[in-house]
């Protein structure tokens, strides 16, 4: 059977990707895929989110869920790597939606429709499932397991010198999650960082003809780009997609259980994420923490979710 799946993403070109490979994966039924504020507005969120699936077209449409602005705009612009809107700048068609419902409300409804059986995957920061906690307070012990991409395990952070981009977003939302009662594993940024793609990946994306195929020459190479201009690297990353890929492939991450948090006030650590590894540590393991990757297998199954995504014409 299809693993349940509901994608909660802040499209950045790296959610995209990641959409466009388990939008086409038959080992995964995306039941849903909701907008949550981070690399873009909220707004813009729910259009990219919205624009990326109807130009897929997938198989099976999920269903969409809006994002909700928060109170406090973000203190990062991330226009610099993923372009203007999020999207490199694509301009894709998008038909208007007269009637939107909160992402949080998809979540609920999503997972009451399927209890112990859907796995949340969160590519964006944790608002959405927090908000989805606190309107539905048994959801947490509803969800089969939550994937969280974000965070660093030797607080080594990509937009403050502690602090990963998720985590910092929202870290009320992020210490809600991960003090939830929900299963969890964190794909943390030093581990996903570990799989570096070169640019040889430009010349095995799927041809141009394809939906996807359209969608990653643009993306891909824009990222190549912006990495290279602003980060000084001939390599990308694309966090995201390893996440993605520990739903399918969780035999390609050593994992260990910890007892995580997140500073939520710190002048400089705001947004840390904060592991006890100490020998005593008096409290308990709160979730599995990925801490190496096969990176060499995740690339490989990255190529081939990106092929099976070009077969649809």
């Amino acid at each position: 059977m299809p693993k349940k799946l509901i994608i909660d993403c802040d499209p950045g070109i790296d959610d995209a990707v990641a959409l466009c490979l388990a939008l086409f994966d038959p080992r995964l039924e995306v039941l849903a895929v909701t907008a949550v504020e981070g690399n873009v507005s909220a707004a813009q969120a729910s259009v990219n989110v919205q624009a990326v699936v109807d130009h897929l077209d997938p198989p099976r449409s999920p269903r969409l869920g809006a994002a909700t602005p928060s109170e406090s705009p973000p203190e990062a612009n991330l226009r610099r790597l993923h372009g203007d809107n999020g999207l490199a700048n694509i301009d894709l068609p998008l038909a208007q939606l007269h009637h939107q419902h909160p992402a949080e409300k998809i979540i609920c409804d999503e997972v009451r429709s399927a209890p112990e059986q859907v796995t949340i995957l969160c590519l964006g920061p944790l608002t959405n499932l927090s908000r989805a906690f606190q309107r539905d307070p048994s959801l947490p012990l509803l969800v089969d397991h939550v994937i969280i991409s974000g965070g660093s395990l030797r607080c080594i952070g990509n937009v403050t010198p502690a602090a990963e981009f998720n985590m910092f977003h929202d870290p009320l939302a992020a210490r809600a999650v991960f003090r939830s009662a929900a299963t969890r594993t964190l794909i943390p940024l030093d581990v996903s960082e570990q799989v570096r793609l070169t640019l040889d990946i430009i010349e095995q994306l799927p041809s141009e003809s394809t939906r996807a195929g359209r969608l990653l020459r643009h993306l891909i190479p824009f990222a190549f780009r912006a990495h290279r201009q602003h980060l000084g690297l001939e390599n990308i990353f694309l966090q995201d997609v390893v996440a993605l890929t520990a739903a399918l492939h969780p035999e390609l991450f050593e994992t260990e259980e910890m007892a995580g948090d997140v500073e939520t006030i710190g002048e400089l650590t705001k947004g840390a994420t904060i592991f006890d590894r100490r020998q005593q540590a008096p409290g308990r393991s709160n979730m599995a923490v990925a801490t190496e990757v096969d990176a060499v297998a995740v690339k490989d199954s990255i190529l081939r979710g990106m092929a099976e995504a070009g077969r649809a014409t």
